[in-house]
């Protein structure tokens, strides 16, 4: 026997061998085989999809995500603008009511300066009637210490108290 021919009777060995052995795989070892396949294919097929679905729902989330956001910041403008609307009423009435008391205080002030004016005036006139008096009475007692000049002012007085002029 060479080696590099085989004889007859091996080679029908081997080709009885060869056939059994693939009779036995295909009747059970192949389906078998095949069968893992089938089920690694559904697997990874299931996994893929699996994915795919979980991809869907996180670009549906994000999406939410983002619709949120525009709506949060929309809230938050719109809580901006009503608080400015809002500082701007206070600020506004603050002015108004400050307006208010000043024209109050100033009205307040004009009566109790008229009141002092008044009251100032009336001092005045009472100071220069006292003064007036004083002076008429120094004039007259000087113009009375002769007879002549107080019988002189009596008949001037009667003079005119009758309405007569005096000549």
């Amino acid at each position: 026997m060479s080696l590099i021919t085989p004889d007859f009777g091996l080679l029908f060995w081997m080709t009885l061998i060869f056939g059994i052995v693939f009779f036995l795989l295909a009747k059970f070892g192949f389906p078998m085989i095949t069968g893992m396949v089938d089920r690694r294919r559904e697997r990874i097929e299931d996994s893929i999809a699996k994915a795919k679905e979980a991809e869907e729902r996180l670009s549906s989330l994000a999406e939410e995500q983002a619709r949120l956001i525009e709506q949060t910041r929309l809230e938050q403008s719109r809580i901006i603008s009503e608080a400015s609307e809002t500082r701007d009423r206070i600020v506004a009435r603050a002015k108004e009511e400050a307006t208010e008391e000043a024209a109050r205080i100033i009205d307040h002030a004009r009566v109790e300066i008229a009141a002092e004016r008044e009251s100032a005036i009336r001092d005045i006139r009472r100071q220069v009637a006292l003064l007036s008096v004083d002076v008429a009475e120094k004039i007259v007692r000087r113009e009375l210490d002769a007879e002549a000049g107080q019988m002189e002012l009596v008949d001037r007085l009667i003079d005119e108290a009758s309405g007569v002029k005096p000549s």
